[in-house]
């Protein structure tokens, strides 16, 4: 008899009438809800206006979910596309099936856009909304609880999750929580990217890449923790050299960026009121030339006809 474990839900939907509540999509929901709240407040301190984060997040978060889902599909396509599968389940992402690189991927691209749209640095965005997205992730690893899914090897510890669904290949049992064990490392780093940015003032992107690097150590070892299927190379999982190759790139990133651009940006957000008032400035001056080369004319001529 197990003294202590983390019992699985019973289902992960519930039914409001013909309306499906499903827990993975509320925790999404919250995340994103988390992540925008707490970019804007970072996006704020830096001197940016509030709502930009927001306004942007129209186009992050909708690239960010197709990005999330395109990785998964393509990295697991035998779910969908092998014999006695059936593809539309590809489009099923309330079942769960969210690759966090793709996410960030095609979210970066959204993210661009937006950024562009209103003339704002996109390393500075990401800066100001990188502990947001890690807390997203922290809570969005919840779904994969509701949903039975993203267990580790089996175990006898106190904090073993119990899982009691057989769909799908599952074997009922004991095993470790690595969706909590990522949750609580995604809490880490949102701490430690929020002390870092404070006590290094980190700007130019470094900040966000801090965030990508310091995933990919908890993300390695986690993954390697993992029973369920996936690909291998060199005996490694894909995500595992994934999370290698990301994290190479963004100390790479970080080190450079000092070099090159030390410091934070002065401004991440132009302000349209100043330039009004600058171009309003500009139209007066010239009205103000006018008027008195107008009225140095009239002397002359009025001095004229004297003569």
């Amino acid at each position: 008899m197990e003294l202590a474990y983390i019992p699985s839900p019973s289902r992960g939907v519930i039914h409001l009438g013909p309306i499906p509540l499903r827990g993975y999509a509320f925790c999404i929901i919250i995340g994103v809800f988390v992540a925008v709240w707490l970019g804007g407040r970072r996006w704020v301190a830096r001197g940016g206006r509030a709502g930009t984060v927001a306004d942007i997040a129209v186009w992050a978060v909708p690239f960010g979910l197709v990005g999330g889902r395109l990785y998964h599909v393509i990295t697991d396509y035998e779910l969908y596309f092998s014999e006695g599968r059936d593809w539309v389940d590809a489009f099923k992402i309330w079942e769960g099936g969210l690759g966090i690189w793709g996410a960030i991927a095609l979210g970066a691209l959204g993210a661009w856009i937006g950024c562009r749209r209103r003339g704002i640095p996109l390393p500075a965005y990401a800066d100001a909304v990188a502990p947001g997205i890690a807390l997203a992730q922290a809570i969005g690893r919840w779904g994969n609880w509701f949903n039975q899914e993203l267990y580790g090897r089996e175990t006898d510890l106190p904090w073993a999750l119990h899982i009691t669904s057989s769909a799908d290949g599952r074997v009922p049992g004991y095993y470790h929580p690595t969706f909590l064990y990522e949750s609580l490392w995604c809490i880490g780093v949102a701490v430690l990217v929020i002390w870092a940015d404070r006590r290094f003032k980190l700007g130019h992107g470094r900040a966000f890449a801090l965030y990508v690097a310091s995933y990919c150590v908890g993300r390695f070892w986690i993954e390697y923790m993992r029973v369920d299927e996936a690909h291998h190379i060199l005996g490694l999982r894909l995500n595992n050299w994934t999370a290698l190759l990301m994290f190479l790139l963004a100390v790479v990133y970080i080190v450079v960026s000092a070099k090159k651009r030390p410091g934070q940006e002065e401004i991440v957000e132009p302000d349209p009121d100043a330039d009004a008032d600058a171009s309003g400035g500009s139209a007066d001056g010239d009205d103000a030339a006018d008027d008195e080369a107008k009225d140095e004319a009239e002397s002359e001529s009025g001095s004229a006809k004297k003569t």
